[in-house]
């Protein structure tokens, strides 16, 4: 998809984002953690009028929405946001009313909260909604960022259900359609803490064209226009390239059997790399030989 928006994948940390803090308010400097330091900070300095940009949380993934929503609104606003609202979308009517549409048109950052990524798709998939973020992320200087569920949601293929446990037994790992905004790749987060690893080997060697893409928690990637990944946060973002396979059982086995690969590529990125995704070609950032 050709964009002038930019789109910012987050690993997540838990259902409520990182910075669920108590005492937020009155020790905001003690509490903050690298995500609110770090990611956060960055996606107000990417937007389009910094501090003045209008901020739009979407909390539909989550099913504690009016917790999840105000912590993301304390954050921001430590940070010098100063124009931060937030969309509690419930139902897919919702997602067609008027007033969320003219929200949503008006925004110049769209943040959606961690949860559950198939209540994003089955709520706001194919809606205006939908069609307006497309829009925006291809025609504007808009950016996209989700945690966690917001995050596996963002690529054209969705991971949806799949135990770490299993994941390289053949079927256990279960995808769908996700919203669209970066084609030929999928999503994992949570993906160290949580051993995710296999589930990203299986979506991978299902289809080859196809990047995985592991994300860390308090970890990111920054995807520009130029198809440019940036990683961002403290962590790591594993790459998974299988377009080298040699070889493959996934075709000759049952289900629930083991599954064999091949020749698999896997990059493993940490803050500041980069990787061109027309060019396959991932740097370093502190390589002495570029």
């Amino acid at each position: 998809m050709d964009r002038k928006g930019k789109l910012i994948i987050i690993g997540g940390a838990v259902d409520k984002g990182s910075f669920a803090e108590t005492e937020l308010d009155k020790n905001a400097a003690q509490n903050l953690n690298f995500f609110e330091e770090g990611i956060l900070k960055r996606i107000l300095d990417e937007s389009k009028h910094k501090e003045q940009s209008r901020f739009e949380i979407i909390t539909t993934a989550s099913r504690i929405p009016f917790e999840i929503g105000p912590e993301y609104v304390k954050a921001l606003a430590y940070l010098g946001a100063k124009n931060v609202g937030i969309l509690y979308i419930e139902k897919r009517e919702e997602a067609m009313e008027e007033a969320t549409l003219e929200r949503l048109q008006a925004a110049d950052v769209a943040i959606f909260t961690g949860g559950d990524q198939l209540r994003l798709t089955s709520i706001l998939g194919g809606t205006p909604f939908h069609d307006i973020l497309l829009e925006k992320y291809k025609t504007e200087e808009f950016i996209y960022a989700g945690t966690s569920a917001g995050a596996a949601a963002a690529s054209n293929s969705m991971i949806y259900q799949g135990s770490s446990s299993e994941a390289l037994l053949k079927g256990e790992v279960k995808i769908t359609s996700g919203l669209g905004l970066i084609d030929d790749a999928i999503i994992d987060t949570h993906f160290v803490k949580r051993g995710r690893i296999g589930r990203l080997f299986q979506a991978v060697v299902s289809n080859p064209k196809t990047l995985g893409i592991g994300l860390g928690e308090d970890t990111g990637l920054l995807i520009t226009s130029n198809s440019m990944m940036e990683a961002i946060g403290s962590g790591l973002v594993i790459l998974v390239d299988g377009r080298q396979i040699k070889d493959t059982n996934l075709t000759d086995i049952e289900m629930e059997q083991p599954i064999s690969i091949n020749n698999l590529v896997v990059h493993v990125m940490s803050k500041g790399d980069t990787y061109d995704l027309h060019t396959s070609e991932m740097r370093i950032h502190t390589s002495t030989t570029h």
